[in-house]
């Protein structure tokens, strides 16, 4: 039984993708498509293999991620969003656009090229490119 520090919305979140790494798993399987321990691992974040392992295995208890093996390589895990993984792209985008606009200042920032003001769009955007190339439906994988 996964366990929480309290009832409320925020903490229960923030229990399982309030940590360094869990949202930046999932921008790059929900963004860059990376759904192998190789790709994930091989990110700018440089993440320690078994931070990664952790982390994806808590994303894995709680929904967010499903792992299968690769159809051409059953020895290879993929790892793939849920609906409820993909439901955190408002999160993950919003978080772009602060970062964007509050942490230059503080950090060479990579250039976001065409970063549209219309945040509706963009999420809609990602999420349906990740659901279109993965198949997602009702937190099952096809």
């Amino acid at each position: 039984m996964n366990k929480f520090r309290s009832g409320c919305p925020i903490s229960s979140s923030l229990d399982v993708v309030g940590d360094k790494w869990s949202l930046l798993i999932v921008r790059d399987m929900l963004i860059k498509h990376k759904k192998t321990f190789k790709e994930i691992s091989n990110s700018d974040e440089r993440i320690a293999p078994s931070i990664l392992s952790a982390r994806l295995k808590l994303l894995e208890s709680y929904k967010l991620i499903t792992k299968r093996k690769l159809p051409e390589n059953k020895k290879e895990n993929i790892y793939l969003l849920t609906k409820k993984g993909v439901d955190l792209a408002p999160v993950i985008i919003e978080l772009t656009f602060w970062g964007n606009a509050n942490m230059r200042e503080f950090n060479e920032i990579d250039d976001i090229e065409n970063l549209s003001s219309n945040k509706i769009l963009i999420i809609e955007t990602v999420k349906n490119n990740y659901n279109a190339m993965y198949s997602i439906s009702d937190n099952v994988v096809f």
